[in-house]
């Protein structure tokens, strides 16, 4: 089928031998200065023969070559316009490639709840039942691997690029669900976990950048709502899958091996997934790069996408020979400390502890089962999620960042009211209710998702990856402290005091966000760091 192609008049190439009259009056603008024009459209096989036509008048013989020149021109053009007025099919093309690395958020997910229901049983046929310290440090020692994986993953990424980096890093993954799988001691058990720990650690940082460099500007904030997504999925199917584990004291055998083949999925999906067209650029494979943005982008965004590559790199240089110490310049430490302090906000906010005292907050309205009340919560951030995915690329990132914190301490002075006014027993018990569902349903709608992706968008091409690992491994120290202190906090001061100080934390996460955060919705990464950086503005007002 001929596709009919409309251009705009000073796309055409003008010539004394040649008839402009069939391209000027199919441009709008043009049609409202030439009425009496029929045409509207055009097809590209039409233009060709047009060209044709002319080559063959007998006065052309005259300055052939010249004319040649100037056909093959406007050929040239004719095809640019057919390019720029190409379907534009939106997030479609990049939305495979992001759902594959949002797999890794559904092992980050998986890996978070596969130990919730059969601890008891793992700790029994193991030999460490009763050891309370031994059971943490099976769930923490799965921290301390993310950790260190965090912070190798911004030397990785720069090295060997996004895919293989993903490729590589489910080597831990796979390995360490198996080695859990097959435990038959304590020291094997650990071992597992902290292989996964490892190749989570890797895959949160890597995850939100590649989403924040390979989808659409107009979309990047929907699709980086799949991290969330991915999450929160992969915790309902490890919830689910542990509803046999109640009858069967082995079945935590079977939900690891399972966790081994989402790692196969992850590995295989990545050999056909795109390259970051950025890393591409700053690899200097610059044909690959403009391939990668033609397939997802469109072809109209090559030649803009190139340039604004290019005026990044030539300003901060590129990833790929970066150092750790960087951090410590301007405008690098800025957006690190913004990051390291958004993710401290955001877990002494108390999700965390939110989410472990949710069980005994259920089980005081008769959901005894921790699985069903894990699965409520689970539903609850997953419904929050999907929000986000809608009002991501709408309401902007500071918004609803602000409103998300607002909300969540709302919800903490709720269940505060619950438990320190003198309310009746069922009163009390639904307020308390109400309060938690609120809290986890206004954490999943932006404090979770926008802050990993936040921090990306407005880190420096130069640097992303290391600004992500070190603001994830801040992210996974306190993580670590707030599982560490936080039954010794409610033990000593009780629930209202310290879900208190949630709130506390939450409104100074709100407040943080409205004074510090800039908008980034609608702005390619390029155009945010070219406002960002005044060493950028300064070459640029010198030129």
């Amino acid at each position: 089928m001929q596709r009919a192609l409309a251009v705009h008049p000073f796309q055409c190439f003008y010539s004394p031998r040649f008839d402009p009259k069939p391209y000027f009056y199919n441009s709008p603008k043009i049609n409202t200065l030439y009425p009496y024009s029929n045409s509207t459209s055009f097809s590209l096989s039409r233009e060709i023969k047009v060209l044709a036509a002319n080559k063959q008048q007998p006065h052309d013989i005259i300055n052939s070559e010249n004319r040649d020149d100037e056909n093959e021109l406007l050929q040239e053009k004719v095809i640019a316009a057919a390019a720029d007025d190409e379907l534009d099919l939106g997030w479609l093309p990049a939305f495979p490639h992001v759902l594959t690395a949002s797999m890794s958020n559904f092992l980050f997910g998986y890996h978070i709840g596969v130990m919730n229901g059969p601890i008891v049983s793992i700790a029994k046929e193991l030999g460490f039942e009763g050891n309370s310290f031994l059971e943490g440090l099976v769930v923490s020692i799965f921290i301390v691997g993310a950790f260190i994986g965090s912070i190798a993953s911004g030397s990785l990424v720069d090295k060997l690029g996004y895919r293989r980096t993903f490729q590589i890093d489910t080597l831990p993954l796979i390995l360490g669900a198996i080695v859990s799988a097959q435990a038959h001691s304590i020291e094997e058990m650990l071992l597992g976990r902290f292989l996964v720990g490892l190749g989570i650690g890797v895959n949160t940082v890597l995850v939100p950048i590649y989403i924040s460099e390979v989808a659409p500007t107009q979309y990047r904030g929907s699709l980086g709502s799949l991290c969330q997504i991915g999450t929160c999925v992969g915790i309902i199917a490890s919830l689910c899958l542990a509803i046999p584990s109640e009858n069967d004291p082995h079945w935590w055998r079977t939900m690891l091996y399972i966790a081994s083949v989402p790692g196969f999925i992850l590995a295989l999906g990545m050999q056909f997934s795109v390259e970051s067209p950025r890393w591409l650029c700053k690899a200097g494979r610059l044909d690959e790069a403009k391939k990668v943005i033609r397939n997802i982008w469109g072809s109209s965004e090559v030649d803009k996408a190139i340039e604004e590559f290019g005026s990044v790199i030539k300003n901060d240089g590129s990833d790929l020979d970066s150092c750790w110490l960087e951090l410590l310049e301007e405008p690098h430490s800025r957006v690190a400390t913004i990051g390291g302090a958004l993710f401290v906000l955001q877990q002494f906010a108390g999700i965390n502890g939110v989410l472990y005292f949710s069980s005994l907050t259920f089980k005081d309205v008769g959901i005894s089962s921790s699985a069903l009340a894990s699965l409520y919560v689970g539903l609850t951030n997953f419904a929050g999620a999907l929000c986000a995915l809608y009002l991501m690329d709408k309401q902007g990132r500071q918004r609803l960042l602000v409103g998300s914190y607002a909300g969540m301490a709302l919800s903490m002075f709720l269940i505060v009211c619950a438990i320190s006014f003198p309310l009746e027993g069922e009163i009390s018990n639904n307020l308390s209710i109400v309060g938690t569902i609120l809290y986890i349903f206004t954490f999943a709608v932006g404090a979770g998702p926008v802050t990993g992706l936040i921090i990306p968008e407005l880190s420096s091409s130069r640097m992303r990856g290391k600004i992500m690992g070190f603001s994830f491994s801040v992210h996974w120290v306190c993580n670590f402290l707030v599982g560490l202190f936080f039954l010794e906090l409610v033990e000593k001061f009780g629930v209202a005091p310290v879900y208190g100080s949630f709130g506390a934390f939450s409104l100074m996460a709100a407040a943080f966000a409205y004074y510090f955060i800039v908008e980034t919705k609608g702005r390619s990464l390029e155009e945010i760091e070219m406002s960002l950086n005044p060493n950028f503005q300064g070459k640029r007002n010198s030129e």
